[in-house]
């Protein structure tokens, strides 16, 4: 039976979670990847040029085009800002929010469908992804989209279909690379395998739709061809000779995979395994449970959803197995997860027996109130009482709601704790991170009309100042280029304090225009975040107004 009132709140916590995503828009673009992807896309517009990708002071091949194709349109509409950088991928986010109620909707029923939806609103992994913007937004929308529409394919419906799930899969490909076909179309052939659906490797239907997809990707190859294979001179990972190409198709993915590319890792195969507990927190053990109960008690077992169980499987396994792994790629996970565990917690709901999962999501609230107190207190935070107060308000109200099913009050207490989580996150505790984040405080001060003047880093590089300049910002390694760039005064640098202090005392007319505090806020250490042995592990920056003489 559907939950009677989940109409009712539905729409109210959709809009809440919605809400609870958007605060980390105007926060400070956070180093390094966030910072150096949006630089990427700053050059594409500050040059018109949006074939060549430029980053790190050299020819940029790690990534494909699509999601700096997509930051430098947002650039082009609101200028380049923060905001703008992360406006599209908040944007697909919320289309991938749509295409999980769809497939939901079609492999279960509307109020599993709007269940998905709730937890994938505010899984804590995903809310991040909205904040440090990587590719993770764009690549899960692409996903998600075009598993729905090839399910609209394998339905017969309307061709339109073949065509938007072949754009889908193309701008996934642009995003991340062709690895990705393996996550979409992986638990398709295991459903079809399983079901005996043999005819359905020779449907033309998914032939045209591949096809499609390669004509789709065209102007990634076009872009790849004229930057790198047109010029084998260019020195690419330390070598020349480097085909785009070829990257493109086998180094970036299956290179990382098997750990023989140019860029390779450390992994472990129980890497995943426990970063799934905090990265799809409030609802990681729902998900434990879900997973144990379409293994063990499930008995509508509809074969058709093996399009998103395989799926998951699938890309967890490829995942756990490669040697280069990092937290945020599980986030194309999540409206899977999400389905899972939303079935999971509606079939308990059904027969009443969710008493365990209410005791469990309320203790995280309780822990989560807890440690977000504890957090405020050894960080210093400024208006800390204010954040404790409204965390001691939501979890207090989320105990005198009057709750009519166990369902409800589930997902009630994981907003509760969600809205704890990330008020506190993205109110108080960035905020203050984000103020020892030393390029954005120096290129704060860099006024708009010295943009024609050179700007270089030498000593310390900071992709948040490259950001955040007005202008280009060199990346200066040698000492000659470093003697060149002097000699081009008026012009300003960003350096550390030996260099700095070298400067001055061999008599450059340096003015020293600020001397931000330094730390890598992406690595935490317990003597930073503690306010009172923080000045400890802080460093100085530099920037210095050089005159000419």
């Amino acid at each position: 039976m559907n939950d009677p009132f989940l109409p009712r709140y539905f729409p109210w916590l959709l809009f809440i979670g919605i809400l609870l995503n958007i605060p980390g828009l105007w926060l400070d673009i956070i180093e390094p990847d966030g910072a150096l992807y949006a630089t990427i896309a700053k050059h594409i517009v500050l040059h018109n040029d949006w074939i060549n990708l430029f980053g790190d002071g050299h020819d940029w091949l790690d990534k494909p085009h699509f999601p700096f194709w997509m930051a430098a349109i947002s650039y082009k509409i609101f200028g380049i800002t923060g905001f703008a950088y992360k406006l599209p991928a908040f944007i697909f986010w919320l289309v991938s929010l749509r295409y999980t109620y769809l497939l939901g909707r079609d492999l279960y029923n509307v109020s599993i469908a709007q269940v998905a939806v709730l937890i994938y609103a505010v899984a804590f992994h995903s809310t991040l992804a909205n904040f440090d913007v990587r590719a993770e937004p764009y690549l899960t929308a692409c996903i998600v989209a075009a598993c729905w529409h090839m399910l609209s394919v394998y339905k017969n419906k309307h061709w339109i279909h073949i065509i938007a799930a072949a754009l889908f899969i193309a701008c996934a490909i642009m995003t991340k690379g062709i690895f990705v076909l393996i996550t979409i179309g992986g638990g398709w052939v295991i459903f079809w395998l399983v079901t005996r659906q043999f005819r359905q490797f020779l449907n033309y239907r998914w032939w045209v739709m591949l096809g499609l997809s390669f004509i789709f990707i065209l102007p990634e190859l076009y872009s790849l061809y004229v930057q790198f294979d047109l010029h084998p001179e260019k020195v690419v990972f330390g070598r020349t000779h480097v085909s785009g190409i070829r990257f493109f198709f086998w180094d970036s993915q299956f290179g990382r995979f098997f750990n023989t590319g140019p860029i390779k890792g450390k992994g472990n195969v129980s890497f995943f395994l426990h970063t799934t507990l905090w990265a799809f927190l409030p609802w990681s053990v729902g998900l434990v449970g879900g997973v144990i109960y379409l293994l063990r008690f499930d008995k509508d077992k509809d074969p058709l959803r093996w399009v998103i169980y395989g799926s998951a499987l699938i890309t967890f396994l490829l995942f756990s197995l490669s040697k280069f792994q990092l937290p945020h790629y599980l986030v194309i996970e999540f409206p899977y997860f999400s389905l899972i565990t939303a079935f999971f917690f509606f079939q308990l709901a059904n027969v009443s027996k969710l008493n365990v999962w209410v005791a469990i999501q309320t203790a995280l609230l309780i822990v989560s109130l807890t440690l977000v107190a504890g957090l405020i207190y050894m960080m210093g935070i400024e208006n800390g009482l204010i954040a404790i107060l409204i965390a001691f308000m939501i979890v207090t109200a989320s105990f005198f709601i009057h709750y009519q099913n166990q369902l409800q009050q589930i997902l009630i207490k994981g907003y509760a704790m969600a809205a704890i989580l990330y008020i506190f996150l993205f109110i108080f505790f960035y905020p203050l991170l984000l103020q020892y984040q030393s390029g954005r405080q120096a290129a704060r001060l860099i006024p708009n009309q010295n943009k024609v003047l050179p700007v270089a880093e030498y000593g310390s590089f900071s992709y948040s100042l490259e950001f955040y300049a007005p202008g280009d910002v060199m990346l200066i390694k040698d000492g000659n280029s470093f003697q060149n760039f002097i000699n081009n005064a008026p012009c300003y640098l960003y350096t550390n304090a030996f260099v700095a202090d070298s400067l001055i005392r061999a008599g450059v007319n340096a003015e020293v225009k600020a001397t931000p505090a330094h730390f890598h806020v992406t690595r935490l250490k317990y003597a930073f975040l503690n306010s009172k042995t923080r000045a400890s592990v802080l460093e100085p920056r530099y920037l210095l107004f050089i005159k000419a003489n």
